[in-house]
């Protein structure tokens, strides 16, 4: 008990009592289950035009939102059949903390991405200010609404962090996966022949790549913070 104890140690700001009503109460969790999937419409649908550019497996690099939408989904289902017990007793299994992660670190790299990126108009001098803000119809969702929904990202990633575990492994395997997600974005700003940035309404320099890049950094350290680690408990095991 004291090792799972340790384990379970983080500095995420909900409290895991909230998180289990919403996670294990049958109708909360199936009211987060519809509204990831109608999330992950919505997400596929600014996608879809471009999506025959890109090849298919590649699909989850390029259309970065809506996977993490579908990891965070993912995390979800698993919980389904725990629904009704406590926290508890969802069992922390190896896959459950490599899928708990990469959900968080999705979540969160992907909510600040897209801060960044309806933003970056105000910095770059050749860009109109307005390109995405305002209080006309198309920006009440193009910029209000998107960044409200992608603010509730950040939401669920703490909410499924008090899901799983992570470790150093997993931690730098998903961070390793994260940095990939840019190259493949941005590499074409390195030469590489890569050109799979997501369809932003101008084109993206390196404003946004090393934002992206600083999402990413960002997402993982918020992850190794939130997310309990076993490593703890595993080394009090082997010893």
């Amino acid at each position: 008990m004291a090792d799972d104890t340790e384990a379970r140690r983080t500095r995420n700001p909900v409290p895991e009592t909230l998180a289990e009503f919403y996670l294990t109460t049958p109708a909360t969790l199936a009211l987060l289950l519809v509204a990831n999937a109608l999330a992950f419409l919505v997400g596929v649908r600014y996608y879809v035009e471009t999506m025959p550019a890109v090849a298919t497996y590649l699909w989850p690099l390029y259309a970065d939102s809506p996977t993490a939408i579908a990891l965070g989904t993912l995390v979800l289902a698993a919980l389904v059949p725990f629904a009704g017990y406590r926290l508890s007793a969802v069992p922390r299994t190896a896959v459950l903390s490599a899928l708990s992660t990469l959900a968080v670190v999705w979540l969160v790299k992907m909510g600040l991405w897209t801060f960044l990126a309806l933003n970056v108009p105000f910095v770059r001098p050749d860009l109109p200010a307005d390109l995405y803000v305002g209080l006309d119809a198309d920006s009440l969702w193009a910029y209000w609404g998107i960044l409200a929904t992608h603010a509730a990202f950040l939401a669920e990633a703490l909410l499924l962090a008090r899901v799983g575990r992570t470790s150093r492994p997993i931690l730098g395997g998903v961070a390793l996966l994260a940095v990939a997600n840019d190259l493949f974005d941005y590499g074409f700003l390195l030469g590489l022949p890569l050109a799979n940035h997501p369809p932003v309404r101008y084109d993206p320099g390196w404003t946004l790549a090393l934002g992206s890049l600083a999402a990413t950094v960002t997402a993982v350290a918020v992850a190794a913070a939130v997310l309990p680690s076993g490593d703890a408990a595993d080394r009090r095991r082997g010893a």
